[in-house]
């Protein structure tokens, strides 16, 4: 799993004037992932071994005779489970093949839909265009018109290829530990970084620098992420038994899209693969 050295993580709690105590309940509240990114975004001593392993957009390939899952959202993610890192996350995803993800990235979705492709299945990449049987008052009045179908035509968003990198995420919304509590409360005489607001900005600050070492630079404002901790903008979807699957911000597929996309399950189901088990929750 993701992991930083304990002498680097006291070291740089030392930099920020936070005890060595409260850094270790800082790291008891961190979940590792994988971040999914262009390859302008890999750090760059992650560079020279990065390797694809995921894209947005395109068009699914999906096995003979499995057709385009309805109600036809586009295709926003496409990963090859073989390319990922393992021993990374906390969750288990499939060892092989390829899953794809189908929603709705610009309103809220009315379904949603993971895939996943074993590995060796005969596949052929579906067209975006397709025939609906859903008819018009026209059509039924069009006696030549025996099928009575219309065309339709499923958004397909620009395919963008990602990679890798793994990374560590904080539970924001998770109750801090003792000694933690306690170096916030504590008021120090020169309002420093011995309590108060001087406190909480050194403490965000180590979090800040200790997220960053995980992923080897400045993690990316805008990614897809796999397992963690949710960045979410409003009521985080993974508590209680429900841990992150995967997360999609709307500008990591479309540039105009403002949004985010949490996709959420039980460690269970993720490694049981009961994928129409998962949850979906999309934040404007």
């Amino acid at each position: 799993m993701t992991s930083i050295d304990e002498p680097l993580v006291l070291e740089t709690a030392a930099k920020y004037g936070v005890p060595g105590p409260v850094a270790e309940e800082l790291m008891a509240r961190t979940r590792p992932c994988l971040y999914l990114v262009p390859y302008e975004q890999v750090p760059a001593s992650r560079q020279e071994n990065a390797r694809p392993a995921a894209r947005t957009g395109g068009l699914p390939a999906l096995p003979d005779g499995l057709d385009w899952p309805e109600p036809r959202n586009p295709l926003v993610l496409s990963v090859d489970c073989a390319a990922l890192p393992h021993d990374v996350l906390d969750i288990e995803l499939p060892a092989d093949g390829h899953l794809l993800l189908f929603t709705e990235i610009e309103y809220p979705p009315e379904s949603s839909v993971v895939l996943h492709v074993p590995a060796g299945a005969a596949t052929t990449e579906r067209s975006a265009t397709y025939e609906s049987n859903e008819s018009s008052e026209s059509n039924e009045s069009n006696e030549s018109n025996e099928s009575n179908g219309e065309a339709g035509q499923v958004r397909v968003y620009e395919p963008r290829t990602l990679y890798p990198v793994p990374g560590l995420t904080l539970d924001g919304d998770g109750e801090v530990g003792p000694r933690t509590r306690a170096f916030l409360d504590e008021d120090g005489a020169d309002g420093g970084a011995e309590g108060g607001a001087g406190a909480e900005d050194a403490l965000d600050s180590f979090e800040e620098a200790v997220l960053d070492m995980a992923f080897g630079g400045p993690r990316p404002g805008v990614c897809v992420q796999l397992g963690g901790f949710s960045d979410s903008w409003d009521m985080a979807p993974d508590v209680g038994e429900l841990v992150l699957f995967a997360q999609l911000a709307g500008q990591a597929i479309d540039y105009n899209v403002f949004t985010m996309n949490l996709i959420v399950g039980t460690r269970e189901g993720i490694a049981a693969r009961r994928f129409a088990g998962l949850q979906y929750d999309q934040q404007c």
